[in-house]
C-alpha cells in the first residue's frame, strides 16, 4: 500500500505502527447546519482508505469526531433559541442520514467534543506546567508557538503568503498562538466547568484530546493516519501536532493525508460564498450511491469542479455495471475471480488510484457482457460476475443495490404506488389466463416511462 503523504508530499510506502492493525483519525464536522457537498466528497475519500486497507487485511479502527462546541453553534443558538443539544443532536442525526445515503461506513468510535472535556483539562495543564501555554487575566489560555521549535514543520505553510493572521487579542505573546481554553465571556456563552474557571475549549484541543482518549499508542505516534480536508492542514493539523507532541513527546501521526476541495464555478465551495451545496438537496434528485460515485470519482487530492452534467455523465458509467447486474439477476452463488479482485486492489493500493480501478471495472463489465453473449447459459461465468460485482461494492462502496431499484431513481412514492399495483393487477390477470388484460397493463405501464420483466424472484420494473 503506498499513501500521499502531506507532510513529507510525496508518495509513500504505508508501514502501519502495528503490525496489520491500522489506526486512522478523521476530523469530522462542525454540528450547527446540514452536511454539504465538501463533507460527503472527505467522507468518501476516507472510506475509501479504509475499505482498502481492510481488504487488505488490515484491522482497522477509524474515528471520526463531531465537534459539538463552537462559535457558530453558540450563535447558532442565539438564532434559533434553541438548545445546544437540541443543535447538535439534530444535526448529528441529519449528518449521519446523509453518510448512511452515500455507503459510508459508520465510524467505529464516534466520540464528541463535549465529552471528552476531561482530556481537555489533562492537555492543558501538561502545557501549562511545561510552559508551553500561558492564561491571560481574562481566563483564556493560549499555546505560545514561540516555544515550539517545530512549529511549523509539519505544514510548512506558516509563511505562505496565503495564511490569515489571527485576530489580536490583548496579552497574547505572538499573532499566531492559539486558544486552548476560552474563559466564559457572558450569559450567551456556553460555559463548562474546568481546572481553569468556567469556559469552553478552544478547537484545536479537541482532536488530541479525543486521539489520545481513545486511540493512542504510546510511542513515537499516537496514530497511524490523521486525515481530513485540505483545509485542516494549516493551521488546524498544525496546531494539533503542535499542543500534542509539546504535551506527550514524540508526534500524533506517522502519515498526514489530505483531500481536495469541492469546487462550483472554479471557487472552493464555502458558504461565506454563499456556493454551499448541501447533500440533502443532491439526494432529492439524485441517489446517494450516484452522488458516491461521481464525488469519488475524481482522485481524492485533486479539487472537484462540482458540474450537474459531469454528475450525469458518471451516473452514465455507473448504469453500466448495474444493466450487467440485470443481465444476472437471481443468480446467488459466487464463484472467487482472484484475478480480478487482485488487479482491482493494486489500483486502490496505489495512493486510492481511482481513474486506474474503474478502468479495471469498466473493462470487467465490457469483457463480462461480451462473454455473455456468446455464453448466455454459462453458470460458472455468472457466478464470477457475481462475485466481482460484490467486491466492487464492498472495496468501493457501489454496486450493491438491487439492479431494478437502482432504476427506480427519481420516481416519487405515489407513482411507486401506482406502479406497484398496476403490476399487481397485471400478475393477477396472468394467474386468472387474462392475458389481454395483462398486456393492456404492460401497454399502460410503458406509456409512463416503465418497463417491467418477469424474473424468478417476481416482477421487477424500472425507468426508461
Amino acid at each position: 500500500m503506498k499513501i500521499y503523504d502531506s507532510h513529507l508530499k510525496e508518495k509513500v510506502e504505508f508501514i502501519p505502527i502495528k503490525e496489520k492493525e491500522v489506526r486512522i483519525y478523521v476530523c469530522g464536522p462542525t454540528v450547527y447546519d446540514d452536511a454539504h457537498l465538501g463533507h460527503a466528497r472527505s467522507s468518501i475519500s476516507f472510506d475509501l482508505l479504509r475499505r482498502t486497507l481492510e481488504c487488505l487485511g488490515y484491522q482497522v479502527t477509524f474515528v471520526k469526531n463531531f465537534t459539538d462546541i463552537d462559535d457558530k453553534i453558540i450563535k447558532k443558538m442565539n438564532e434559533t433559541k434553541k438548545s445546544l443539544k437540541e443543535i447538535t443532536e439534530y444535526y448529528i442525526k441529519r449528518y449521519l442520514e446523509d453518510m448512511d445515503a452515500l455507503n459510508v461506513k459508520r465510524a467505529d468510535i464516534e466520540p464528541k467534543a463535549t465529552q471528552s472535556l476531561e482530556a481537555m483539562f489533562e492537555i492543558i495543564q501538561i502545557l501549562l506546567d511545561k510552559g508551553y501555554a500561558y492564561k491571560l487575566p481574562n481566563g483564556d489560555i493560549y499555546f505560545d508557538v514561540s516555544k515550539d521549535e517545530e512549529y511549523c514543520k509539519l505544514s510548512n505553510k506558516c509563511q505562505d503568503d496565503e495564511v490569515v493572521h489571527r485576530v489580536e487579542i490583548e496579552g497574547k505573546k505572538n499573532p499566531a498562538d492559539f486558544a486552548l481554553w476560552k474563559a466564559c465571556k457572558g450569559e450567551s456563552d456556553v460555559c463548562f466547568d474546568s481546572p481553569f474557571g468556567k469556559g469552553r475549549p478552544g478547537w484545536h484541543i479537541e482532536c488530541s484530546a479525543m486521539i489520545k482518549k481513545h486511540i493512542a499508542y504510546d510511542g513515537e505516534y499516537e496514530i497511524d493516519i490523521h486525515g481530513g480536508g485540505a483545509d485542516l492542514f494549516f493551521p488546524h493539523h498544525e496546531n494539533e501536532e503542535a499542543q500534542s507532541h509539546c504535551a506527550y513527546g514524540g508526534h500524533l501521526a506517522k502519515y498526514w493525508m489530505h483531500n481536495g476541495f469541492v469546487q462550483i464555478n472554479g471557487e472552493k465551495m464555502s458558504k461565506s460564498l454563499g456556493n454551499s451545496f448541501f447533500i440533502k438537496d443532491a439526494l432529492k434528485h439524485y441517489s446517494g450511491e450516484v452522488l458516491r460515485f461521481y464525488l469519488m470519482s475524481t482522485h481524492y487530492r485533486a479539487p472537484l469542479n462540482f458540474s450537474e452534467e459531469d454528475l450525469i455523465a458518471s451516473k452514465k458509467r455507473l448504469d453500466k455495471l448495474y444493466r450487467l447486474k440485470k443481465r444476472i439477476y437471481g443468480v446467488s452463488k459466487k464463484q472467487q475471480d482472484k484475478s480480478f479482485e487482485e488487479n482491482l486492489l493494486n489500483a486502490m493500493s496505489d495512493d486510492l488510484n481511482i481513474s486506474k480501478a474503474l478502468a479495471v471495472v469498466d473493462e470487467f463489465i465490457k469483457d463480462a457482457n461480451e462473454n455473455l453473449d456468446k455464453n448466455p447459459k454459462d453458470k460458472i461465468l455468472k457466478q464470477k460476475i457475481v462475485s466481482n460485482i460484490e467486491f466492487i461494492n464492498k472495496l468501493l462502496g457501489v454496486g450493491g443495490s438491487d439492479a431494478y431499484e437502482y432504476f427506480q431513481t427519481g420516481i416519487d412514492e405515489e407513482t411507486k404506488k401506482k406502479i406497484e399495483e398496476l403490476i399487481a393487477k397485471r400478475s393477477e390477470a396472468k394467474k386468472e389466463k387474462n392475458f389481454e388484460l395483462a398486456d393492456k397493463i404492460r401497454d399502460e405501464l410503458k406509456k409512463m416511462g416503465i418497463s417491467i420483466q418477469d424474473t424468478p424472484n417476481g416482477t421487477k420494473w424500472e425507468r426508461v
